[in-house]
């Protein structure tokens, strides 16, 4: 059928159904599908909601020609895979918005600490949530919208559905936050390709289709991923302030991927990846449509592994209809996200008599802070050094109790380390929320200062951009200068930190395992939580207690340190060090600390000598002791007998 034809079609019967639409195909065409094939594609909407509210069609309106082919010609790549856009975003987070039992119970607990609020609440969080059905009420009943109407509301718990992206306009785009979005008041769904087929979408959806270039513009992302809340007191009162909770969008505007140009990209362009230009596919199940490239993807990878394990394991309880296989698909594709995100080198730099020197780099290769967006979300270092003879563990940083909590986290919250020496210093990249009186809290409405912020900054991050002061970096990593430096130059996206690991006199081999765990629920940001009892919440906190709630680890890097045997400068020290009886004897020195160890690395004795020549006295038994040296000018180590 020729283009001219179709649109005749839609001109002078629109209300033709498909049936007596592919009468007209010719022989040439119809090979696509037969009709008891399009009969099946009607069928296949049963699996999500095909309802209009006056302003928004739901996903089920868009299934029958952009979800699974059967005959496998429409959304399939030139080496046979399915990309279809229905079941790659069904099994999303933003597929599944409204339905998410995390921010269900988050949104009750913020109701429950302030409950005069609860209209305000449930109206501002249902905008990005559900998008559909709140901001059609905002259109056609100019009323708030609850819990209540979305619990009900069909175009509510669709999520962010299709026309939640494909209907926005360009109305001050990039530029609003919280939830403020614009959508065009008649059923038009903007997509990226030149000369789309009108006839087909416009007679099963009732959408127009129109090519604009704002559908791939970042801008479409700002809305909802820029969150300003109202500040309140303990008490529940306007303070008349405001506080960034989410600013990834402004993340992005303060890197080199909004101002760069080798690095240019918006936020589709890794949350949405295209497919080579050299594989086209057909858009449309069931038409001869033109193939059409780049496609993008919809996977729609973030970041929130423990929740998609979590969602997929209770498909039933919260009425998601995406498969296992759908979500195993989103999983593996946000663990990819999350592992090309971050870059991490370990070097050993040096090793004396009692430390080894490690430092590890941490490069951010995503377009915002790592991590970003819900401030419950950290990365941290888990570092373990052990004597790979014996396996003992000879240090322990980041190490995790049974229910996955940080054992030495410190209390109300761990600072930024440029250097770390001791076990009970771990290195955290979060950001920390303060209530008026500067107390860590995980009440968002509560939130009036940022009380740590040292996740790690995108490539290109100045603090000399215009968002700096919505992307601020906050506490000691601000006078770290091997954050976001590199040569002295700002941008880098580069955090180095140095392990001063001590081995308390064990000179032998030494294996160092170092883990970048990514958390995004730690059990901390569920404690206040769970303290309150309501049905929400209990709903949460009975599928978090069964779901896997370790960190994902992100990196991992193991290295190995060789052995301790440098004597520092042969000949620099004019020492003699000798056993006598049960004694050292140290000939031809004046002022130096003599460090006894065994073998085996346990320190038998240290003492100070002011005298050219000491006896020190140990009370052991017979064996090979390590007996180091130290003066102000260096190092003489030595290995002496004792019969």
């Amino acid at each position: 059928m020729t283009m001219r034809l179709k649109k005749w079609i839609v001109t002078v019967g629109g209300a033709l159904c498909i049936a007596a639409l592919f009468a007209f195909l010719t022989p040439s065409t119809a090979k696509f599908h037969s009709r008891e094939e399009m009969k099946m594609f009607g069928e296949l909407t049963d699996s999500l909601p095909d309802y209009f509210n006056g302003l928004f069609s739901t996903s089920g309106a868009c299934l029958q020609c952009h979800g699974h082919d059967p005959a496998g010609i429409a959304s399939v790549t030139m080496t046979g895979e399915d990309v279809n856009v229905v079941d790659a975003w069904r099994s999303t987070m933003m597929a599944n918005s409204a339905k998410d039992p995390y921010w269900r119970a988050k949104v009750r607990q913020e109701v429950l600490t302030n409950p005069a609020h609860q209209s305000a609440i449930e109206n501002t969080c249902t905008k990005c949530h559900a998008p559909l059905g709140r901001h059609a009420i905002e259109v056609t009943e100019i009323i708030d919208y609850s819990f209540a109407h979305m619990l009900t509301d069909t175009a509510g718990l669709d999520g962010v559905s299709c026309v939640a992206c494909h209907q926005q306009s360009t109305l001050n785009l990039g530029n609003e936050h919280s939830g403020n979005l614009h959508f065009e008041q008649t059923q038009i769904a903007y997509g990226p390709f030149e000369s789309p087929l009108v006839s087909p979408m416009a007679l099963i959806s009732g959408y127009t289709p129109e090519q604009s270039a704002h559908i791939s513009d970042a801008g479409i992302c700002a809305g909802c991923h820029s969150l300003i809340t109202e500040t309140v007191d303990l008490a529940g009162n306007l303070t008349g302030d405001t506080f960034i909770e989410q600013a990834t969008y402004l993340e992005w505007e303060n890197s080199a991927y909004d101002n760069g140009q080798e690095l240019a990209r918006s936020c589709q362009g890794c949350h949405m990846p295209k497919l080579s230009e050299k594989d086209p596919i057909r858009l449309a199940a069931g038409y001869d449509t033109p193939y059409r490239a780049p496609f993008s993807r919809h996977t729609f990878a973030g970041a929130n592994i423990l929740m998609l394990n979590l969602m997929r394991d209770n498909r039933d309880t919260l009425d998601i209809s995406a498969t296992v296989a759908d979500y195993d698909a989103t999983i593996a594709a946000t663990s990819t996200m999350l592992k090309e995100g971050l870059n991490m080198d370990v070097e050993i730099v040096n090793r004396d008599a009692d430390t080894v020197y490690v430092e590890v780099a941490l490069e951010n290769l995503a377009g915002h802070k790592y991590p970003s967006g819900y401030p419950a979300r950290r990365l941290f270092l888990q570092v373990l050094v052990t004597d790979p003879v014996s396996g003992e563990v000879l240090f322990s940083s980041g190490e995790l109790a049974p229910d996955h909590s940080l054992v030495d986290e410190d209390s109300p919250f761990e600072p930024h380390y440029d250097i770390i020496r001791n076990e009970d210093q771990v290195q955290i990249y979060e950001m920390v929320m303060g209530d008026v009186n500067n107390d860590p809290t995980t009440v968002l409405e509560r939130g009036a200062v940022h009380l740590k912020d040292n996740r790690l900054v995108p490539i290109g991050f100045s603090t000399t951009d215009a968002q700096y002061d919505s992307t601020a970096i906050v506490g000691a990593a601000t006078v770290d200068p091997n954050f976001n430096f590199e040569a002295g130059i700002e941008g880098s996206g580069i955090d180095k930190v140095r392990y001063h690991i001590p081995v308390n006199g064990f000179f032998g081999e030494v294996d160092i395992s170092i883990i970048a765990n990514y958390h995004s629920i730690p059990p901390k940001w569920v404690e206040e939580l769970f303290t309150w009892d309501d049905p929400f919440v209990n709903h949460f906190e009975e599928m978090y207690g069964e779901a896997d709630t370790a960190p994902f680890q992100v990196k991992t890097a193991s290295v190995t340190a060789d052995a301790y045997v440098g004597i520092n400068g042969s000949g620099m020290l004019p020492v003699e060090i000798f056993a006598y009886q049960q004694e050292i004897v140290v000939r031809n020195l004046k002022d130096a600390r003599i460090s006894i160890f065994t073998v085996a690395g346990q320190l038998v004795k240290e003492e100070r000598v002011v005298g050219q020549n000491s006896r020190i006295g140990i009370p052991v038994v017979a064996g090979i002791y390590v007996v180091i040296v130290t003066t102000e000018s260096g190092q003489f180590i030595e290995k002496v007998y004792i019969p």
